[in-house]
């Protein structure tokens, strides 16, 4: 399946999760079909060919219990960190990712001297932002919630005195490789405070189709009263998916923030645990 056809199918769950919350009971396969003007078996066979499971069973995953069911079921505990490291690396949603950490002197500086190459791409959950330098991926942002323009000054923001060029073609390989379109490993380069990159090393280590807590986050970096801390450097994390920010819960249950929406949050975390079980 191309990228365009998972930006495709993206529109169509998106659409579905409005009918699903807006419903007071469960929607049938006809009934979802219908208000998306297809027959039940394009419908069955479209959602089958994108996330590998039926509509009726992605339903399930999209519904807002289902965080609270993940918290019950699928909980990661994170081993204490230690320390910040600026390297390692691991598999991750069936993928191979390299990282290293910008120092923290030069992050102090903006992203001076830094170039950038940036290029919109589809993805599984509709345009995607990407940018990179010649040492990985260093921005993954989509722009289904808040719109193209909004998400490309989002990003640029972040490192206000690095040198922008759009330059798609040198990221290809590496996003390809990132929505799982070739193999190949993605490295990633992380531009953020020594606190942000503890924090986002920790949500490297949880395991696709699983999710933690914010306060599980703060135990394992050393910092058990950080809760607060460790949210807003979660909410600052500048690679989604690949850094799976989406899959910090409360301990409630509720999803909490998402940068990029919360019905992009739902799409990953529905998306993931379809994939874990398809």
């Amino acid at each position: 399946m191309t990228m365009q056809e998972n930006g495709y199918h993206y529109q169509v769950m998106r659409r579905a999760i409005d009918l699903i919350d807006a419903s007071q009971t469960p929607l049938t396969l006809e009934a979802l079909a219908g208000e998306m003007n297809m027959s039940p078996a394009h419908f069955q066979r479209l959602f089958s060919k994108w996330v590998g499971v039926s509509p009726k069973r992605y339903q399930q995953y999209l519904a807002l219990g289902h965080a609270k069911a993940l918290l019950r079921e699928r909980f990661t505990t994170l081993a204490a960190a230690d320390g910040a490291g600026l390297s390692g690396g691991g598999r991750l949603h069936d993928l191979f990712l390299r990282w290293e950490a910008m120092s923290p002197g030069d992050y102090a500086h903006g992203g001076a001297g830094l170039s950038i190459y940036w290029g919109w791409f589809d993805s599984p959950f509709g345009r995607a932002l990407v940018m990179g330098t010649d040492r990985g991926l260093c921005g993954l942002g989509f722009a289904a919630e808040m719109g193209e323009a909004a998400c490309m000054e989002d990003l640029r923001r972040r490192w206000p005195e690095a040198r922008y060029q759009e330059a798609p073609e040198r990221l290809a390989a590496w996003v390809g490789a990132a929505f799982g379109e070739v193999r190949g490993e993605t490295p990633l380069y992380l531009i953020g405070a020594p606190f942000q990159i503890k924090v986002w090393e920790a949500l490297l280590a949880i395991p696709s189709g699983h999710v933690t807590t914010y306060s599980e986050i703060a135990t394992s970096i050393g910092r058990p009263k950080a809760v607060r801390a460790v949210g807003t450097a979660v909410g600052r994390n500048p690679v989604s998916w690949l850094i799976p920010c989406h899959r910090a819960l409360r301990k409630s249950g509720a999803l909490g923030g998402y940068h990029w929406g919360l019905p992009v949050k739902r799409a990953l975390l529905a998306y993931e645990s379809a994939r874990a079980e398809a």
